[in-house]
């Protein structure tokens, strides 16, 4: 009976950490949206833009808010409800198997973008892309919830849990989670854009050193910026919608 009882306590906790971080995943592409579609553009068609808030610019004024900002927002919420609900479900072993392609050129709806890729290239054409990002996320989730948790510890005061520290701390550790998060990922993720955009299949450490002969190493970083200031209110976002949510859950349905 016993056995029973906590099985059933652990599957309502996982549960819970599923739902919130599904949560979590919706509330931080809202926030973090146009910023990361800055980002995506800027490391695609660096040519085209001369900084942050050039590409902001033209991107506003070409497409608008909805349909340039926002652009990709379906797809990106179901991957990061995808990513999330299980990233917070399993806290700390994370690997990602949803990529998508937001901020591009190309105005077209997801599904007509699917069909598209699925038609030239295959079932294959929908995973381009995955070992980097495979190799992004591993090592990068270990630096996201390393700095987050640190965080919160330093946060909190003498006897103080960390899970008491408070909505504002909460936000504060969110948010450099997230600095640390895409300060050691960058580069990675550059190589894993170019790949997704590329029409050829084409090896990681090819397209990297590619990159830096013909670009230069300041080539892996195009988008830091707008990356570092989405991150910001993004993850900050993330963990208190994750954290306040599962708290209330807890106490809505007991632990």
């Amino acid at each position: 009976m016993a056995h029973s009882t906590g099985s059933k306590g652990n599957l309502k906790s996982g549960l819970i950490d599923f739902t919130a971080g599904s949560l979590g995943g919706i509330a931080v592409v809202y926030v973090g949206q146009p910023l990361d579609t800055v980002k995506v553009k800027m490391q695609t068609f660096p040519h085209l833009y001369k900084g942050m808030f050039h590409c902001l610019k033209q991107t506003l004024h070409n497409d608008g808010i909805i349909r340039g900002l926002y652009a990709g927002t379906t797809p990106a919420i179901m991957a990061n409800v995808a990513e999330n609900s299980v990233l917070f479900a399993a806290y700390g072993y994370c690997q990602k198997f949803v990529c998508n392609v937001i901020g591009t050129e190309v105005k077209i709806t997801p599904l007509q973008l699917t069909q598209q890729i699925f038609k030239q290239y295959g079932i294959q054409g929908l995973f381009r892309g995955l070992v980097p990002t495979i190799m992004r996320e591993m090592p990068g989730y270990f630096f996201f919830f390393g700095g987050y948790e640190g965080t919160r510890e330093l946060l909190a005061k003498p006897g103080q849990s960390k899970d008491e520290i408070g909505f504002v701390k909460t936000m504060i550790a969110g948010a450099v989670g997230g600095l640390v998060l895409w300060t050691v990922i960058f580069p990675s993720d550059v190589i894993k854009s170019r790949i997704q955009i590329s029409n050829k299949s084409q090896k990681f450490l090819t397209v990297g050193m590619d990159i830096i002969k013909k670009e230069g190493v300041l080539a892996l970083y195009n988008g830091l910026k707008p990356t570092l200031v989405r991150t910001i209110p993004a993850t900050a976002v993330l963990f208190v919608v994750y954290e306040y949510s599962k708290k209330f859950m807890h106490q809505s349905f007991g632990d």
